[in-house]
């Protein structure tokens, strides 16, 4: 029988209060790896300190990050960092230098989870299927790492996975922050996803900022932002940022989205008239 346990770094218990800067969380989300970096270092910390200076783990532990296709999350930024600082500890601690694995998933959509209500996310994900290498993770200890949990509807669909492959791992499930309170809207995720991100004008710090990591959410921002804001923001952009824009979103197959299709082409010519002069 597997043992399931909970931890989240922070407790959101009002609406306006978090405990930690949500314009530093709204910067991760949309790919500031030195926020990545702080957040996954805390986490890491608060779950050393929290957990495993009295729970020892001796059995290889598999750090998993939360569920992608082919563009990873902002979580996989931070599980970097959280396992750079988990490995420190546990060398120094005689243990197991930790080891990874990756959820697969199979369906993308465009609609934003952040704005849905617990009913909505359970409808829009139930759709989804995740896959894993379940012999690789044989009679190992497994972390499954998140940004936040709102409403838990992620949190079960990775425990129907693991009911499914009939997995008998020890599993923790560790978020950076968790909405404690209940009466607060889900809703307010994308509060707090959007803090500091008001429009496609406002990553270009984040962007140019020189410690960015490409990820899930600023490339759906981008390709689904209005064609003449879109425009002017590629205009500004390298021509590398363009080119990994670009095949990110094929490998991720948002050419097949209808509301891509616009800012998706824009890109192509781009690149192919680039291409062309060069010739």
């Amino acid at each position: 029988m597997n043992l399931t346990k909970s931890y989240a770094l922070h407790q959101i218990h009002h609406a306006e209060i978090f405990g930690f800067d949500p314009n530093a969380y709204s910067r991760f989300k949309f790919g500031d790896d030195l926020v990545a970096k702080e957040f996954g270092e805390q986490l890491a910390a608060g779950f050393i300190s929290g957990y495993l200076q009295d729970n020892f783990i001796e059995n290889q532990i598999v750090v998993i990050s939360s569920p992608y296709s082919f563009i990873p999350t902002a979580t996989f930024a931070m599980k970097n960092y959280f396992i750079h600082q988990l490995n420190r500890w546990m060398v120094d601690n005689g243990g197991l230098v930790v080891q990874e694995a990756k959820v697969h998933r199979t369906i993308t959509y465009k609609e934003d989870y952040g704005a849905l209500s617990a009913e909505e996310r359970m409808n829009l994900i139930g759709n989804d299927s995740f896959h894993i290498d379940k012999h690789f993770l044989d009679h190992k200890t497994l972390l499954f790492l998140d940004d936040i949990r709102i409403t838990g509807s992620h949190e079960r669909m990775i425990l129907k996975m693991v009911d499914e492959y009939q997995m008998k791992n020890d599993i923790h499930l560790l978020y950076f922050a968790e909405l404690a309170n209940k009466d607060i809207h889900p809703n307010v995720e994308n509060l707090l996803n959007y803090h500091q991100v008001k429009s496609i004008f406002d990553l270009d710090g984040i962007v140019k900022s020189g410690s960015f990591s490409f990820n899930t959410r600023i490339v759906k921002y981008i390709l689904n932002t209005d064609f003449s804001s879109f425009s002017i923001f590629i205009a500004n952009q390298t021509e590398e940022f363009i080119n990994m824009l670009y095949n990110l979103a094929l490998g991720n197959g948002y050419h097949t989205i209808d509301a891509y299709t616009l800012n998706l082409n824009y890109i192509k010519n781009q690149i192919n008239t680039k291409k062309y002069k060069l010739i």
